[in-house]
């Protein structure tokens, strides 16, 4: 199945900042629609009541340098 991107953005926030958009992707999700948006782009997407919920804490290790990363993921799949 051929993905399709409908939006993404990537930025650099503090632990504050990321709080509070967590906080209102809740509320959002808990209404049933999502608003997302960014400086240039927006999206609407309508989420069911019962959708699959997923989260995914990654660590990745360079094998060149050793240097660690680490990826915490939250993901919400469903079907239309």
């Amino acid at each position: 199945m051929p993905e399709e991107v409908l939006f993404k953005t990537e930025e650099v926030r503090s632990r504050t900042e990321i709080a509070d958009a967590l906080v209102e992707a809740a509320e959002q999700i808990e209404d049933g629609t999502v608003k997302l948006d960014s400086p240039t782009d927006d999206y609407r997407a309508e989420v069911p009541y019962e959708a699959r919920f997923e989260v995914e804490l990654e660590r990745l290790t360079d094998s060149e340098t050793g240097e660690q990363r680490y990826e915490l993921e939250y993901e919400i799949r469903w079907t239309e």
